[in-house]
């Protein structure tokens, strides 16, 4: 696999997954309304991201396909002043651990390179598989919150708990 930033190219191999119900069932942000929207979405907030703190969600693509399958990345959430583990994938990758190998290259970025003490994963009550993702990247459940306007899980990786069970190596 190949993690990259966002370009321009990957706004409809964007569009074409989350028009997937089952994808977008556990986004909270309401499903995808149109190719416009999505474009929106990458050009203001994922490049507004890199812009303003130098880091964000990430594309990840096949490297054998060169294929878009989803993304992958640290977002930092201003309104809680929290970094936040997200992810979403083509349904066809989902059960292949991409989810899981992703997100230690994410938590190896975040703690080794930006030097983070803590990262946050929010996720909605019926998402088993994206529970079991983050129970493997050893996130521990932190409380229920209101997130968009529906219930959702906070979990959260302190950098010694990372540390200590080997999910990241950290650089010496």
């Amino acid at each position: 696999m190949i993690i990259r930033p966002f370009t321009l190219d990957d706004i409809e191999p964007s569009y074409q997954m989350n028009l997937d119900a089952e994808v977008s069932k556990y986004t909270g942000d309401g499903g995808v309304v149109s190719k416009e929207e999505i474009e929106r979405r990458i050009i203001e907030n994922v490049f507004g991201d890199y812009k303003k703190h130098g880091f964000g969600r990430l594309a990840v693509e096949l490297k054998e396909e060169n294929k878009f399958i989803g993304f992958t990345g640290l977002k930092y959430l201003e309104d809680m002043d929290e970094v936040d583990l997200g992810y979403r994938f083509m349904k066809e990758y989902w059960g292949k651990g991409i989810a899981t190998e992703t997100g230690k290259a994410c938590l190896d970025l975040g703690v080794n390179q930006l030097g983070l003490n803590r990262i946050i994963a929010m996720v909605l009550p019926d998402n088993i598989g994206s529970i079991r993702v983050l129970q493997k990247l050893h996130f521990n459940y932190e409380k229920d919150i209101i997130e968009e306007g529906e219930l959702a899980k906070l979990f959260a990786l302190e950098k010694e708990k990372a540390k200590k069970s080997a999910v990241i190596k950290l650089e010496e």
